[in-house]
């Protein structure tokens, strides 16, 4: 008996079926599969792609296009008749062209898709650029509220020259023999004037 099958029956418990041995372990990784189709790069291949999509939908493509297919159509019309490869129903170039459109869709479609996922990443970063701006101007006119509560308390340069042109009144008054008491002093609102708000 191989060392290999004597280590599989000692890690095997005293009861277990031939299934149980042959399943894969999962302490140990996996051996790698054999892949039919090649790998290739998705981020590549999104990127060629965007860049053929860019390209199919400028005027340089359609002018570039129309160029060629000129030129195929008159060198299949006028050339000799040993050098023409695509005579009159021009059945090559209408596979080529079907041939290019097949190719064009999906790739159009896979650059949407990749532009579909920029934008939607943009919009996610939009909008928690918008929530932190909301919450930078609740946060400030919460200060500017709280700001103006405390102004609210300090004497202004309107008060104050009113308080003094009391104090002048009244010593004015003393010297003239008058004694001005507090209580004959005209009604103010505690504080300040309310126009001095």
């Amino acid at each position: 008996m191989t060392p290999e099958r004597e280590s599989t029956r000692e890690r095997t418990p005293a009861g277990a079926t031939a299934t149980t041995r042959t399943r894969p372990r999962l302490d140990q990784p996996r051996p790698p599969r054999r892949r039919i189709l090649p790998e290739y790069d998705p981020e590549a291949f999104g990127r060629l792609s965007e860049r053929i999509a860019r390209f199919l939908g400028t005027g340089r493509f359609i002018v570039w296009m129309t160029v060629v297919i000129i030129m195929w159509v008159v060198w299949n019309i006028f050339a000799p008749h040993g050098l023409r490869f695509d005579e009159y129903p021009f059945i090559f170039l209408t596979l080529m062209l079907s041939l290019q459109a097949s190719y064009a869709a999906p790739l159009i479609l896979l650059a949407q898709n990749r532009q579909d996922d920029r934008d939607r990443v943009n919009l996610e970063q939009d909008r928690k650029q918008n929530e932190r701006s909301i919450a930078d101007t609740e946060y400030l006119t919460r200060e500017i509220a709280a700001l103006r509560i405390g102004l609210g308390e300090v004497a202004t340069r309107d008060w104050i020259r009113s308080e003094l042109q009391d104090l002048v009144k009244e010593l004015e008054g003393r010297r003239d023999g008058h004694v001005v008491f507090p209580a004959e002093r005209p009604e103010r609102s505690h504080g300040r004037d309310a126009d001095d708000r």
